[in-house]
């Protein structure tokens, strides 16, 4: 046997490599020109081949018009941070290059200058009239929202409404008399491991792409909120997929594709998506309120291992143990204790801390339900009235806020009393120009108190509509200095 030398070895991998691609990149072709072999019939016969999976050809064709390119700008601070890549921006990737160095002057400290910014992601119609679903990191605070359309079109958006929890936004597009192409939720809760699905968007920027994969998992908790109950798939998704479907094949939409798992930052086979079930209910409050109300008792919960259910003298680890109660909440005023294991919420068994959280929120605020929990031992109801979650009531104000002023509110940090606290001013708006900053506090609004970003928002309101042209804010700065100050409320 002749050994071939380095070089020779090098051509040959060369080859190979080159050959690889060639073979990616360009049509097969195949001519069967070589003599026949003594004693082979004439003509060989093709055997059916049979097939991997499912086609997918006809759901594609059918679905692909309801699904759409998403595209937002703004205006942020330039921070000296790396440039994010436009294919990247509103994807679940964007957080990984926050606060990357970027190229500054040695010495110099970078002044912060407003720039336009975009990004873009992906979406689909679920109503003729033009509603259009995607995530609400698609959209984030942007100052426009386009909506391209399949057939071409590209139409201007106005958000309806987000929430942040599970990460869903509603769109609204006018696209005239004719109605648009739309596709219907199915049944998540239906899904099995191992069913086919398949995930459509605009992975990249490059437009209506389709692919597909099996359920990987249901019910993945991946710490992205308290709401986490994603369903796991190997469809390949990748940045510009967020918003997008996730569609059985039936061509029910059983998901929106939301985040991956990358370690490179790109489809590892490892994607999550928002359940139909879960999207469903936050859309529909979203479209008639603009706003998802949920429902609060204030404790802090856990989990129990064996030997903590046998300390507090439970059968077995289910339920969710009561950790602390918040002092005036819900659950204080109505007789939960800490130490308490909640093992019902209003007739629901609770077999773990995050059933108990689901429960509560798909509660609306100011009902009264019965809580059952183990106490020493002994079972024992409590009767209940949920309040409203202080993130519901922080994202009325920001709603509001935000579209208007250029303004986001949040509530004060414990131990302060009353106001609402400025969480963000957006460049070249109305509150930028006349000095407010991040950390402000809020305390009277049009010449009432405000405790609260919802009341901030009321009052805004209520200058809005008796048609003053600005508003009064009496503001307290850092070192406890306050002062007015006359805030225009130009169109809104």
């Amino acid at each position: 046997m002749t050994s071939r030398s380095p070089r020779n070895r090098m051509i040959a991998g060369g080859a190979l490599a080159l050959a690889l691609a060639t073979t990616a990149l360009t049509p097969w072709a195949f001519r069967a020109e070589a003599q026949p072999v003594a004693g082979a019939p004439a003509a060989a016969v093709a055997l059916p081949r049979a097939a991997i999976g499912p086609d997918f050809a006809d759901l594609v064709a059918r679905v692909a018009p309801a699904v759409v390119r998403v595209t937002v700008s703004g205006q942020v601070e330039a921070t000296g941070a790396a440039e994010l890549p436009p294919e990247l921006r509103g994807s679940p990737f964007e957080r990984f290059f926050r606060g990357q160095p970027g190229r500054e002057m040695p010495g110099r400290e970078p002044a912060p200058q407003p720039r336009r910014a975009a990004g873009q992601g992906s979406g689909f119609i679920i109503e003729p009239s033009g509603f259009i679903v995607t995530n609400h990191h698609v959209i984030g605070r942007a100052d426009s929202v386009k909506v391209e359309l399949a057939d071409g079109r590209t139409l201007a958006a106005r958000v309806v409404g987000s929430d942040p929890q599970t990460d869903m936004a509603l769109l609204k597009v006018d696209a005239g008399p004719t109605p648009l192409p739309f596709v219907r939720f199915g049944d998540s809760d239906a899904l099995r491991v191992g069913e086919w699905v398949l995930a459509m968007g605009n992975p990249f920027g490059l437009g209506g792409t389709a692919t597909t994969g099996i359920v990987s998992a249901r019910g993945r908790q991946i710490g992205a909120g308290p709401y986490d109950d994603f369903i796991q798939t190997d469809a390949a998704v990748n940045p510009g997929n967020s918003g997008g479907p996730l569609f059985n094949t039936a061509g029910e939409v059983v998901g929106i594709n939301t985040a991956i798992f990358s370690p490179s930052g790109a489809n590892a086979g490892i994607g999550f998506a928002v359940p139909a079930r879960m999207a469903q209910g936050v859309l529909a409050q979203l479209q008639e309120g603009g706003r998802v109300e949920r429902g609060w008792l204030g404790v802090a919960m856990q989990p129990m291992d064996e030997d903590l259910a046998k300390a507090v003298q439970a059968a077995d680890t289910r339920g969710a143990l009561v950790a602390q109660v918040e002092p005036d909440s819900p659950a204080a005023k109505g007789g939960l204790r800490a130490g308490d294991v909640v093992v019902g919420f209003d007739g629901q068994p609770i077999a773990a801390p995050r059933d108990l959280a689901m429960a509560v929120a798909g509660v609306k605020p100011g009902s009264a339900v019965t809580v059952a929990v183990l106490r020493d031992g002994q079972r024992a109801e409590e009767r209940v009235t949920v309040g409203e979650s202080p993130a519901s009531r922080a994202a009325a104000g920001r709603a509001e806020e935000a579209g208007a002023l250029g303004l986001s509110l949040a509530p004060v940090p414990q131990g302060k009393q009353g106001g609402a606290m400025v969480a963000g001013v957006r460049p070249a708006s109305p509150a930028a120009e006349r000095g407010l900053k991040r950390g402000d506090v809020i305390l009277r609004a049009g010449g009432r108190e405000v405790k609260s970003p919802a009341e901030v928002a009321a009052a805004v309101k209520a200058a809005r509509e008796a048609g003053r042209p600005s508003i009064a804010l009496q503001i307290e700065r850092e070192g406890g200095a306050r002062s007015f100050m006359a805030l225009p409320l130009g169109q809104g």
